[in-house]
């Protein structure tokens, strides 16, 4: 025997995706939101399900999305109620009435005594539209007019009936023939023997294939398996249960009685009852019990009214699938069909470009999971978001009113405009134009051309070469202190702080390597960091700023360059409250203690020794923080700049390239920052 073909082997669909001519995802957006919000104290992974939330300036993000889920679910229930069947049984129901009061007053051959006992019966009809019906089950209809709409009552009972099991089977069996009835019926009876099957463990997936075989029609999903079909089912039953618990319990007695009338028979209902326990034992995690509220003036048939149950179940999926607040979640997780069905292609497009960007983002190699398993910011990213900042420091120096361009690129020197022949060894650029010149007048002096011949051929020679001068640069050793005191988070400073260093981290280590950079944060006491340390440090509740105790690490940094010239940088908001005790020990006290601004004059009147370059940048208006600072830059012939907190990035890297280059252009513009802060001598 040779095996079955598989008829549903191939699929086409309509093509779901975005532009598939469109650039990939730019992270740099993502990449400076997330490194914004590590600074701020969050975990590269929360800083990350942060940004997607939010989204960026050209890009929804899931909040965005899971607030027009809630809007579609409200408008739902707002616009719709479920009595929609019961409404249409009762106009078929009071449309057959009237056609048979009708045919009763005008028919003059039927008996007087049998005309008023059919009135009467009309005129003691219950109330109740489902024992109306009942009543009239077995009433011999005069009025071939009103024979066919309560006909119409039990067709339209049973295609709800099945279309609440069936989605889209109301529409198909519209105008259904007796062949069509049995054919659902012996349908409904084979699905029941294959779900009993598959309870005892006994189904094949030749048993699936015969079935479909007999019956596809009545499947438009076309299912390749049985747990896909029952999936669909249990899906659609238990919408099914969830509008009867909807319903008012008038409503739901109503509709009990009037099912006994669907296609005029109670085997429709006994097959759906067996359908519905079978698919309950297979699929107990769907929801069978819920319930919603519906509050709005159009009415829903039964068929309908479990379609709306169903999206309104679709919803709440998404709902959790865009929060990702459980364990393990990803934006792949997200439904993108039913997202689209539910608020159109547009939001799926949204969604799947998020969960591209979710997945550039672990996979471009800017997250690194670190030991303890928890993702961190890779040396990639920080390089990234280093460059970033770098920029706009770059725009805020060359913005400032009567300054040329900031040149953030460091070479061997500064041009000094002239040039001079190239000697071995020299790692200067060429002068080309000089060069060039060299060559063809050297070329026109030895060989000049002879009558009758061709033009000679310049050829470069050594002796030709010249190279660009640069003015004499000395490396700089540099130590910015940054106060990583509670009150710099509590007052807004934390982050701007901490952009401040990468920049200048980022600035050195790319433009300036051979400069010597040393971070320290100093709170209750100091310490050397590395950049990743510290821009993923926390804030913590510790009492203190130990500018004595950072002050002696930056000296002991500045000595073991004893070549470099020293920079020293001070990021601070308030006055040292404490310092080291001989035995290593922390003391504070506040108000200062005269011995804490003793020792910390100490340590910087040793850097002013060693030749330090020193700026205190103040933040805030403390007056005895303004008194301290400025009396502390005098003793060593520093200065103070008081910068806003977004002009610190450019006040801290400004400052570095003035003191590195204090004989050139640049310690006139970088010196006098004051745009929006002032300097003092």
């Amino acid at each position: 025997m040779s095996p079955r073909p598989d008829r549903h082997r191939a699929r086409y669909l309509r093509y779901a995706g975005g532009d598939p001519l469109a650039p990939p995802v730019d992270l740099a957006e993502a990449l400076d939101a997330i490194g914004e919000d590590v600074m701020a104290g969050y975990s590269p992974e929360r800083a990350m399900r942060e940004f997607l939330r939010r989204g960026g300036a050209q890009r929804r993000g899931l909040d965005d999305l899971a607030r027009r889920v809630a809007e579609r679910r409200r408008e739902l229930l707002r616009t719709h109620r479920l009595d929609g069947t019961l409404q249409e049984v009762r106009e078929l129901l009071d449309k057959a009435v009237l056609a048979e009061r009708g045919q009763l007053a005008r028919d003059v051959d039927l008996d007087d005594a049998d005309r008023a006992f059919r009135q009467l019966r009309l005129d003691n009809l219950p109330a109740s539209t489902a024992a109306a019906v009942s009543e009239l089950a077995s009433y011999d209809w005069q009025s071939s007019e009103a024979r066919e709409a309560y006909e119409q009552i039990k067709d339209l009972l049973g295609r709800e009936l099945l279309d609440q099991r069936f989605a889209g089977m109301k529409q198909t069996l519209e105008n259904a023939t007796d062949a069509d009835r049995a054919a659902v019926g012996e349908m409904l009876a084979d699905l029941n023997d294959l779900l009993e099957k598959r309870r005892r463990g006994e189904d094949t997936q030749e048993d699936f294939e015969e079935f479909m075989e007999r019956h596809a029609e009545h499947f438009p999903e076309h299912p390749r398996t049985l747990d896909e079909l029952l999936d669909t089912l249990a899906a659609r039953a238990a919408a099914a249960q969830r509008l009867l618990a909807s319903m008012s319990p008038e409503q739901r007695a109503e509709l009990r009685q009037l099912s006994a009338q669907a296609f005029g028979s109670a085997e429709l209902m006994d097959q759906l009852a067996r359908m519905d326990g079978n698919l309950q034992a297979l699929r107990p995690g769907e929801d069978w019990s819920g319930s919603e509220r519906f509050e709005g003036e159009q009415g829903l048939g039964l068929g309908d009214g479990t379609g709306v149950l169903q999206d309104l179940a679709d919803l709440d999926d998404l709902a959790e699938q865009l929060s990702q607040s459980y364990d393990g979640a990803r934006l792949d997780d997200v439904d993108l069909d039913t997202l689209a069905r539910q608020l159109g292609d547009e939001a799926a497009v949204d969604a799947r470009t998020l969960a591209e960007l979710e997945r550039a983002l672990r996979d471009s190699g800017f997250l690194k999971r670190g030991t303890d398993g928890q993702l961190r910011l890779s040396p990639k990213a920080m390089r990234q978001l280093g460059k970033a900042l770098l920029r706009d420091v770059a725009t805020r120096l060359s913005g400032r009113q009567g300054q040329r361009d900031a040149r953030l690129a460091g070479t061997a020197g500064e041009p000094s405009g002239a040039a001079r022949p190239w000697e071995f060894g020299d790692t200067e650029p060429w002068d080309v134009t000089r060069t060039v010149g060299n060559a063809v007048r050297r070329t026109a002096a030895d060989r000049a051309p002879r009558r009758g011949s061709g033009r000679p051929r310049v050829r470069l020679e050594l002796r030709d070469v010249e190279v660009t001068e640069t003015e004499a640069r000395s490396q700089a050793c540099v130590a910015l202190l940054v106060d990583t005191s509670f009150s710099m988070a509590m007052d807004g400073r934390w982050v701007p702080m901490k952009r401040t260093a990468l920049a200048l981290h980022t600035l050195i280590r790319t433009r300036f390597r051979g400069d010597h950079l040393q971070l320290i944060g100093f709170g209750r006491q100091a310490q050397v960091m590395e950049i990743e340390e510290l821009t993923g440090l926390d804030a913590l509740w510790d009492k203190g700023t130990n500018l004595h105790h950072a002050l002696l690490l930056a000296n002991r940094h500045f000595r073991r360059h004893p070549n470099a010239q020293p920079v020293l940088l001070v990021v601070t908001d308030g006055e040292p409250t404490s310092h080291l005790e001989p035995g290593g020990e922390v003391y504070f006290a506040y108000p200062p203690h005269p011995l804490t601004i003793a020792h910390a004059v100490r340590e910087l009147d040793a850097a002013g020794r060693l030749g330090a370059q020193v700026t205190f940048f103040r933040l805030g208006e403390d007056p005895g923080l303004a008194r301290f600072v400025d009396s502390m830059a005098r003793r060593v012939g520093g200065r103070v700049v008081a910068p806003e907190l977004d002009d610190l990035g450019a006040a801290v890297v400004g400052s570095y390239l003035g003191d590195r280059s204090r004989d050139s252009s640049y310690a006139d513009g970088f010196g006098g920052w004051g745009t929006r802060g002032f300097w003092v001598d």
